[in-house]
């Protein structure tokens, strides 16, 4: 009976302290990789139509806190004259968010980091950008209001008052839907406000599926906006971008093919 006693003893000595240790950690710690036939982002293709690898890795708290860094290849950083030697976007953000019954709600910051070399014969603004958000959400429906607090958001500025674009800011309203058997759905529409320059600012719009495979997440969406795309660039034709005979429309309808995995 003794011996029964003490082994009893060492084991509730070994496991009772890991099941606490599981159970009181409020860290939670992810990782996230995609591979995708271009990196739209608000319906403007930031890679020039190119296909793009991205990845990131984010922390949250139990009390709503949470930060992250996410990254990509682009190219239109380079092939718009910001800076050389420049094809990856990083971006830096944290919040605090949390629910009320079937109410979300999500506040926050994000900086977009274009790492490279200054562009001195351009003499462009820097690309680099901050935003500052705040988001709700119910149920299947989120809507998210961010802002520019960045002397320009990505380098816009009028050309011809050279006005600068803080203050610009994106809405956007989404839903998603589980159809189940690892299937679900999601439809957006977006409004890019460009301060000082009307000609700039756009409605975009995307709808899309995906699959849960088990192994990965494969997602298919059709993205479109009406942004002023039209090449050879002008002034009133902001998003034709690259120079002949790389420029492209990055503004146009585009069908995106890709693949996550969370771990």
């Amino acid at each position: 009976m003794k011996k029964s006693l003490i082994a009893l003893a060492v084991a509730g000595a070994i496991s009772v302290p890991a099941i606490a240790q599981e159970a009181a950690s409020p860290h939670t710690f992810t990782g996230n990789v995609t591979i995708a036939s271009d990196y739209v982002f608000r319906g403007i293709s930031q890679t020039q139509h190119k296909p793009a690898i991205q990845g990131g890795f984010d922390y949250s708290h139990a009390s709503g806190f949470y930060a992250g860094i996410w990254s990509s290849n682009v190219a239109w950083v380079k092939e718009g004259g910001f800076k050389d030697n420049s094809s990856l976007e990083v971006d830096v953000y944290g919040g605090y968010r949390g629910a009320i019954g079937d109410f979300g709600y999500d506040v926050g910051a994000l900086h977009y980091y274009y790492p490279g070399d200054t562009n001195t014969t351009n003499n462009f603004p820097n690309p680099d950008s901050t935003e500052v958000y705040v988001g709700v959400s119910w149920k299947f429906l989120s809507l998210k209001y961010s802002h520019a607090v960045s002397s320009h958001l990505f380098g816009w500025v009028n050309p011809t008052s050279n006005e600068k674009s803080r203050g610009s800011n994106y809405l956007d309203l989404t839903a998603t839907h589980d159809f189940g058997n690892g299937w679900g759905g999601v439809a957006h529409v977006g409004r890019q406000t460009i301060k000082n320059y009307s000609d700039a600012s756009y409605t975009d719009w995307k709808i899309g599926v995906t699959k849960d495979l088990g192994f990965g997440v494969a997602g298919l969406t059709y993205t479109d906006s009406n942004a002023k795309g039209s090449c050879p660039f002008v002034n009133t034709q902001p998003y034709c971008w690259g120079t002949a005979p790389r420029d492209k429309d990055v503004s146009e309808s585009r069908v995106v093919l890709s693949f996550s995995k969370s771990f």
